[in-house]
């Protein structure tokens, strides 16, 4: 028995080498060219940078940008594009909260038109002629009150307000509490009914936030007020 060659491989093995020319999935560059380098998207830099100074809109927008261009144009970046994004949102919440905390203390402080329909906690920075308050609170620094209206028993009501000139400089506690104490004056009649004024002044931290507003209250030792100084429909227990 003779044994015949069997078939040749055609591939390549180890004494034949590949052809550079055979077709495969990724193109092929000759000995000496390199392959185009893939630009990076420059709008996803912009929103990382952007993002990064606080402009979270902006880099919120320009993310989404970079994004889309990286996709429609075949370009690196799009973790950038995502890091962008991301502080977009951050910065984008940072500034919502900012905002609105801004609106809720304007609210807060701003102050009442006068006589209050119900019972409500307030500043005092919002106090007016004409509030009435169910209790006073100790002396010292005064922070929310509880304004009722003055046809409710209550222990004492703003008559009058000093203000203090926008451009002043802190003058003191002292010099500021005698001069709104100065202000506070009852008439003869309500002395004798046992009236007595207790005065609010600036504090030297209010004073900083702008407050030029000192206030007179004519109140009576036990509370129990019923009606108003301001319209002569005040009622003494």
């Amino acid at each position: 028995m003779s044994a015949a060659p069997g078939p040749q491989p055609s591939g390549p093995g180890p004494d034949r080498p590949a052809d550079p020319f055979a077709s495969s999935d990724a193109p092929y560059y000759a000995p000496g060219w390199e392959a185009p380098a893939v630009p990076t998207e420059p709008t996803a830099w912009v929103s990382v940078v952007v993002g990064a100074l606080g402009g979270g809109p902006l880099a919120l927008v320009l993310g989404l940008v970079a994004r889309a261009r990286v996709r429609s144009r075949g370009r690196r970046g799009g973790r950038l594009a995502l890091a962008g994004i991301a502080l977009g949102v951050l910065g984008t919440l940072a500034w919502t909260g900012v905002v609105l905390g801004s609106v809720l203390t304007s609210r807060a402080e701003r102050p009442l038109a006068g006589d209050v329909d119900a019972p409500r906690e307030v500043h005092a920075a919002q106090l007016v002629t004409g509030v009435c308050l169910a209790e006073l609170p100790p002396d010292g620094p005064v922070d929310s009150v509880s304004a009722v209206p003055c046809a409710d028993p209550h222990a004492a009501e703003v008559v009058t307000q000093y203000a203090f000139s926008r451009d002043a400089i802190w003058p003191g506690q002292e010099s500021a509490d005698a001069r709104v104490a100065a202000a506070c004056a009852l008439s003869p009649a309500e002395v004798e009914q046992g009236v007595r004024p207790v005065t609010w002044a600036p504090t030297e931290e209010s004073w900083g936030r702008g407050d030029r507003t000192g206030l007179c209250l004519a109140t009576v030792e036990g509370g129990g007020i019923t009606g108003s100084f301001l319209d002569g429909s005040v009622t003494l227990p």
